[in-house]
């Protein structure tokens, strides 16, 4: 097998989600009075960290305590808005069996922070299913930066060139290049057209295993 390694996403990869987490932001955006579209948030937000997201948004940096406030009350509106309606995605349980029955190590690198991580991992009843956690609290460069899938790939203990990162927004696939890795581009967040940079591109886990272990 030529890779030991599956580092996943979360928001739109392991749960889609997206459109909630969209839907989150626009309302507390227009609470904010902060101009906000649904195109703006994917072509230009999508994958980012929460510090990120409200320097941006703010156009100035901010304090940890700041974003901490801001971002509670965010994630807030997301969770009540999603908690009804969480569910694996297509093929999730029986691709991270297969890996684990299989040797290949696995882990979760997102940007979200550990609310969401705990929301998410423990609502599916999954967290014992990843052999390393890391989330966007415990990095310096948010995603584009490459330095979440770096960590990753040094938690689980295998090299960059042995791993697959399994992604859904612009800024997650260039990280994930940029750490060296092969990527697969799901969409759930952008068109296959959008995605074709990737190594490959997928809607869900259905059959992803064999793909992976015939792609060369």
């Amino acid at each position: 097998m030529n890779f030991q390694a599956v580092l996943f996403d979360m928001d739109g990869v392991v749960v889609d989600n997206l459109p909630y987490h969209v839907d989150a932001w626009l309302l507390f955006c227009e609470r904010k009075n902060i101009p906000l579209t649904r195109e703006i948030f994917y072509q230009e937000l999508n994958g980012m960290n929460s510090k990120d997201t409200f320097e941006w948004f703010y156009k100035r940096e901010m304090s940890r305590a700041e974003i901490e406030v801001l971002e509670e009350e965010k994630e807030l509106i997301y969770r009540d808005f999603y908690r009804d309606h969480i569910n694996p995605a297509p093929g999730l349980l029986e691709f991270l069996q297969t890996l684990r029955s299989n040797g290949i190590k696995t882990a979760l690198a997102t940007s979200a922070g550990p609310g969401n991580i705990d929301f998410i991992l423990d609502g599916l009843g999954i967290r014992d299913q990843f052999d390393a956690i890391i989330g966007g609290a415990e990095v310096r460069k948010g995603k584009p930066d490459p330095e979440i899938y770096v960590k990753a790939a040094s938690l689980v203990g295998v090299e960059p060139a042995q791993c697959w990162v399994i992604e859904d927004s612009l800024q997650g696939i260039a990280a994930g290049q940029s750490a060296g890795m092969r990527v697969i581009g799901i969409t759930t967040s952008h068109s296959p057209a959008e995605l074709a940079h990737t190594d490959v591109v997928r809607p869900n886990f259905r059959q992803l295993f064999e793909t992976l272990v015939n792609y060369h």
